[in-house]
């Protein structure tokens, strides 16, 4: 803990990812290649052979035997396994070991209809490695915009943000687009944000992305929308391409990064929305939204994923835990379009999502979403015990 003026600042550990665009050079680029591919061939492998195991004798293969297994036979086998990153094909055997027991325990919960962990394939352009930090394998010189990488050496970053705390591992991945990322996780101190009396509500929205109880209205930027036709005319042009071409994969890389810039977009709105909610805040209210169900409505499903309501409150999680507030949300069968703000009356017709006002007993007319952030911000406070 930190003494700050009169104010006692609790100081939290957190693990915090950083991420960085990666420039390698050739020899880096066909040993990123490599290693990709290895780590494909491993978690392959020993999928395959949990698969087999288990059909036959109803045995497992834990990931410690998994991973004694690589090392002291398949890599005599395949010598090819040694010229890459050994922590690589380690994080590679123990992703897979997370997909198989997230697999049988949604067995076990009644989804008898989920298959094994699928096969990984180099056809979906999206690759990826973790490498664990020890003795000063990954090392970052900010003055020279390089890092240095397990089998990589030093290759050229674009290092726009600096971090103080100790590096335990590092993401290495390729885009659909062709470019490359490293995110280092990093474990650092933070500290927690003042505390002040500050609450609001929001209702989330389509229309409009958010209202809060204090009548601020922020607009849905609707970015695929907006980049909807542009999209559309790459995807035609990619159809009509051969199969294995060069001009096929040109295309390919061109509809790629514009799906890039489309999820760069929103995730920059989503993290200075959700930052600047948490920074003027104590206390957040919001519903707690069913977003699998809503998408079943065929009208609705694209505008709700284009509008990434999982991922904003995602942010607002994870984000008031690292800086002390509190992110509450309310019984999602609570009806807050539907109840009057004032009186307290329940007008069931508001039901139907085209009425956007609509009028009282009591005589005030209300907004739709307007009286819904006034509503959850009642029902959090009764929930939270403030009332």
């Amino acid at each position: 803990m930190e003494i700050k003026g009169r104010r006692l600042v609790l100081i939290k550990e957190i693990l915090k990812a950083y991420k960085y665009r990666l420039y390698p050079n050739t020899f880096q680029k066909n040993q990123l290649s490599k290693t990709f591919g290895c780590c494909r061939f491993i978690y392959n492998y020993y999928l395959a052979k949990r698969i087999e195991l288990y059909e036959l004798e109803h045995k497992s293969f834990p990931k410690y035997d998994c991973n004694n297994h690589c090392n002291q036979f398949l890599k005599k086998e395949f010598i090819w396994l040694k010229e890459v990153d050994k922590f690589a094909l380690t994080n590679s055997i123990y992703n897979l070991d997370n997909a198989y027991q997230n697999f049988f325990k949604k067995v076990k919960q009644g989804d008898n209809e989920l298959g094994f962990p699928k096969f990984k394939s180099k056809h979906n352009h999206h690759y990826s490695y973790t490498t664990n930090y020890t003795n000063n394998n990954i090392r970052i010189n900010y003055k020279n915009n390089k890092i240095k990488l397990p089998k990589l050496k030093w290759v050229d970053c674009k290092l726009h943000r600096q971090f103080n705390g100790k590096i335990k591992s590092a993401t290495i991945s390729q885009v659909p687009s062709g470019k490359y990322y490293v995110s280092v996780l990093i474990e650092e101190e933070i500290l927690e944000l003042p505390k002040d009396n500050n609450i609001i509500a929001f209702d989330l929205g389509i229309k409009e992305f958010l209202i809060d109880s204090n009548n601020n209205h922020i607009n849905n930027p609707k970015i695929l929308y907006r980049h909807e036709n542009q999209l559309a005319k790459l995807q035609r042009q990619l159809k009509h391409k051969k199969l294995g071409s060069k001009n096929r994969n040109k295309t390919r890389i061109k509809v790629a990064k514009l799906y890039e810039k489309i999820t760069n977009i929103r995730k920059d709105f989503l993290n200075k929305l959700s930052s600047k909610i948490i920074n003027e805040n104590q206390i957040i209210i919001s519903e707690d939204l069913k977003i699998a169900k809503m998408i079943i409505n065929n009208k609705l499903s694209k505008a709700i994923f284009d509008v990434s309501w999982y991922e904003f409150t995602r942010q607002l999680t994870y984000k008031s835990k690292w800086y002390g507030r509190i992110y509450h949300k309310i019984d999602p069968w609570f009806a807050s379009s539907q109840i009057c703000s004032v009186c307290g009356y329940k007008n069931k017709k508001v039901k139907n999502l085209s009425i956007r006002q609509w009028e009282c007993n009591c005589g005030v007319i209300h907004n739709r979403d307007e009286n819904a952030s006034q509503n959850i911000l009642k029902q959090g406070k009764l929930e939270l015990g403030l009332i």
